[in-house]
């Protein structure tokens, strides 16, 4: 969602947040009602509520008959990326993705992802240059899912501090697309943290429920290319570079 500027009002907006589990069933089972759609997004991005039983919370829908065609990936993929991108970070415990599901909606299949409501006194292009540990997992993260968009507008800055990343419908590729205002650490250390995530995820990725699922939703060219950069990533035990034949910033970078 590159802008959240033009959603409409959802009474009950500010109250506490939905942990994971409550967030997932509601999003998979809910009644989904469309409010309105975010202009500014580059794909079809609809403001939605979804209810199930008293639990009613906001969230967006990104059907996949919205999806514009893009040259280097295949059509009609970008919600299942989504959805890929949250397993991974749900993997990692860094609740870096806000809970996302795939599922049937009042435009067809889409991904469904609970609404993340930021900090908006936050200057996006001063946090976007920090060295905000959040945003160091969310570089590793992105090293991993292969992040071809991590704009400066994509990080939701919230009231607890916590910084959660959306958009990643254009994640997975098999070839090196990392674009991203994330560079502070390039060539730095991996964090201990770090290691110890990746060396889980390389093992749930070959042979665990994580690679499993995400067979589900990716080719298993791009499963196997996520598999490799996580190995790479441990091997060097740095943060990656920039690469020579890609952008390495998105455009716009906000």
């Amino acid at each position: 969602m590159t802008s959240s500027e033009h959603r409409p009002a959802i009474s009950g907006e500010g109250e506490p947040t939905l942990d994971d589990a409550t967030a997932l069933k509601l999003l998979r089972h809910g009644h989904i009602e469309v409010a309105g759609r975010l202009i500014e997004a580059t794909n079809m991005t609809l403001y939605c509520t979804a209810t199930l039983g008293e639990v009613t919370a906001a969230c967006v829908y990104k059907p996949v008959r919205g999806e514009r065609p893009l040259w280097d990936f295949p059509d009609g993929t970008l919600a299942a990326r989504e959805v890929a991108a949250f397993e991974v970070s749900n993997a990692t415990g860094w609740r870096i993705v806000p809970p996302t599901v795939y599922r049937e909606g009042p435009f067809g299949p889409g991904m469904c992802q609970l609404w993340a409501e930021p900090d908006r006194t936050v200057d996006l292009s001063v946090l976007m240059r920090s060295r905000h540990p959040g945003l160091r997992r969310m570089a590793v993260f992105d090293a991993v899912v292969n992040n071809a968009d991590r704009k400066g507008g994509h990080l939701l800055p919230m009231l607890d501090g916590h910084i959660h990343g959306v958009d990643h419908g254009v994640c997975f590729s098999p070839e090196d697309k990392l674009r991203t205002v994330l560079w502070q650490w390039r060539g730095k250390p991996l964090l201990r943290e770090a290691v110890r995530v990746l060396t889980r995820l390389e093992r749930d990725i070959e042979s665990g429920p994580l690679g499993r699922r995400l067979r589900e939703l990716l080719a298993l060219s791009e499963v196997e290319a996520t598999w490799q950069r996580v190995r790479r990533l441990l091997a060097t035990g740095v943060h990656p570079y920039p690469s020579e034949g890609w952008p390495a910033i998105p455009w716009p970078p906000i």
